[in-house]
């Protein structure tokens, strides 16, 4: 089961309209791992990505594994964005409380706008399958054009985590473009 979706998850991430936006999404995986950049590790996480991406229809046009130092993940995560053919960059690992887990500071380090609810979402959410959730330090924003959002280094917990993203991540990267300017809000009947 590692690395692959349950099917009704899929299925209920196309229900959210993943797929009704009428655009494929290019996007980026950058897996952090001291381990997974010397080979010494399979990256787990990033395929659990790569797959449930793929079944949306969308491409997956930059993957890297990265070691767990600041500097290298703020440099490709501005190289990636600047480029400017990437509409989301997901990363995955370096979220936690570890000495070498650096991720949140170097995408805060980089992106111009913060999106705090993506993090917000993804922990209120994994809290009800574990209270080890609220050890995520997991951050999300906007450089340029391109959403940045960072995921645990878990295959179970990233499973987990865009199952609460992904239904967003169209009408945001509608609204970063320019192409969408107001959120759907529900008739409440009021004048």
């Amino acid at each position: 089961m590692c690395g692959r979706m349950k099917p009704a998850s899929v299925n209920y991430l196309k229900s959210c309209g993943l797929r009704e936006f009428g655009v494929v999404l290019n996007l980026g995986i950058l897996t952090i791992s001291d381990k997974g950049s010397r080979g010494q590790r399979y990256d787990e996480s990033g395929k659990v990505i790569r797959d449930t991406l793929s079944q949306l229809d969308n491409r997956v046009v930059k993957y890297e594994v990265v070691p767990d130092e600041a500097q290298v993940i703020a440099g490709k995560l501005t190289e990636w964005a600047d480029e400017g053919k990437l509409a989301v960059i997901l990363t995955t690992g370096g979220t936690g409380l570890g000495p070498r887990d650096v991720t949140p500071e170097a995408t805060l380090s980089v992106v111009d706008k913060i999106a705090p609810g993506f993090a917000e979402a993804m922990r209120t959410r994994t809290f009800g399958v574990t209270p080890l959730a609220i050890l995520s330090r997991a951050a999300a924003g906007v450089r340029k054009r391109c959403l940045i959002i960072n995921l645990p280094g878990s295959p179970k917990a990233v499973q987990e985590c865009l199952e609460v993203i992904l239904p967003t991540i169209p009408h945001a990267v509608e609204v970063i473009k320019g192409e969408a300017t107001e959120c759907a809000t529900p008739d409440t009947g009021r004048g």
